[in-house]
């Protein structure tokens, strides 16, 4: 017969439980704490004792995969595409692996963006310290100065970051398929300028602070029997807080915060600020969007915010699989005019390519993408 470690770690505690409960009155506090602690305690949390480290490598080569010439991950030394399930029945530590592969992925792209298509990385705030979180973007080298054509391609929301369409696809398909650099060079070759944002980097993490909590009694006024009851009090809620938490999250990952980026602390933002700055002040006759899924909101947002500057300025909308509702958003009469002859949404259908499907939104027509992304 085998006993699991829940098990071994809830034993003291069950047997301290029958004591406890022999004893007289005086001990119906500790049964309560002791009752409360068992109630919080998630036998799948405790089994997370069992887990490998979450300790992942920074590199493709340190997962043993790379891309091979036709843009698909492999594993370096058997060929296989990337297996999720690494460790069978760990799901939170397969989860955790994927993460991290996927961090790695984020900078493959963002190299492949400077490096394969000539496009420069531009931090955001434009006027930003030199001590304040910062975002960027990237450009073209003409991005600004073309005086026909520009491109301005925006991802959809998640884990997703510049460049990129869908993770998921970049590792189990390939790079085509899930980023947008077949998009970003097509344009080039057909002579536009390009402008890549990147709207959900809005924020950076940095370890949170400890903080520390005074001594009731350094500071009260109260008598001391009544202060050194309710120190007691504290220092054992700390105790029972504290070993729920040992068991809860043995492998204690940091505490992290986040830090809004100035004006660039939401997809919306990020779209308005980048219009506002870039856009709004490049040489091009005509500027042409293509935005999927939640970009298609941060697009219609940006209509709404800047509705007269986009109608000059852009002539046609490409959405994809475009999350916007104009009812929602409240995009106005004069706006949905303007989608209706400006936009059109491809959508995931079974139906044959362009095919027109059914939309119950008064605003752009909506067509058959056959298939298209998925994050």
């Amino acid at each position: 017969m085998s006993i699991s470690l829940s098990s071994l770690i809830l034993l003291p505690i069950w047997i301290n439980m029958s004591q406890i409960q022999q004893g007289g009155p005086d001990e119906k506090e500790k049964t309560t704490a002791l009752k409360d602690l068992l109630s919080r305690i998630d036998l799948d949390e405790l089994m997370k004792k069992d887990e490998p480290p979450l300790d992942f490598p920074d590199t493709l080569e340190g997962f043993e995969y790379a891309f091979n010439e036709k843009g698909q991950l492999r594993h370096i030394k058997t060929g296989e595409p990337f297996v999720f399930n690494y460790r069978e029945d760990l799901h939170r530590w397969n989860q955790k692996r994927y993460e991290a592969l996927g961090e790695i992925i984020t900078k493959y792209v963002y190299d492949l963006l400077e490096k394969d298509c000539n496009l420069k990385k531009i931090f955001i705030p434009v006027d930003a310290t030199e001590s304040e979180p910062k975002s960027f973007i990237f450009m073209s080298e003409d991005a600004l100065t073309n005086p026909q054509k520009l491109m301005v391609l925006i991802h959809g929301s998640g884990v997703v970051r510049a460049g990129q369409w869908a993770r998921k696809l970049i590792i189990n398909e390939d790079l085509d398929s899930g980023t947008q650099i077949p998009f970003i060079k097509r344009a080039m070759d057909e002579g536009y300028g390009v402008i890549v944002l990147n709207p959900n980097e809005n924020c950076i993490e940095v370890e949170k602070p400890k903080t520390h909590v005074q001594s009731s009694s350094d500071s009260s006024d109260e008598p001391v029997e009544k202060r050194e009851r309710k120190d007691k009090v504290s220092k054992e809620t700390k105790k029972r807080r504290d070993f729920y938490e040992k068991y809860r999250n043995p492998q204690r990952e940091k505490e992290m915060m986040q830090l809004y980026i100035r004006e660039n602390g939401s997809p919306e933002e990020h779209t308005v600020y980048v219009w506002d700055h870039f856009i709004a002040k490049s040489a091009a006759e005509n500027v042409f969007f293509v935005a999927h899924s939640y970009g298609g909101l941060a697009f219609v947002e940006l209509m709404i915010q800047r509705e007269a500057d986009v109608k000059s300025k852009v002539t046609a909308v490409a959405l994809t699989d475009s999350v916007h509702n104009v009812w929602h958003q409240e995009a106005g009469k004069t706006i949905r005019e303007w989608m209706r002859e400006n936009c059109c949404n491809w959508v995931s259908s079974s139906e044959p390519l362009d095919t027109s499907v059914e939309s119950m939104l008064p605003d752009c027509p909506r067509v058959s993408a056959e298939s298209f992304l998925c994050c």
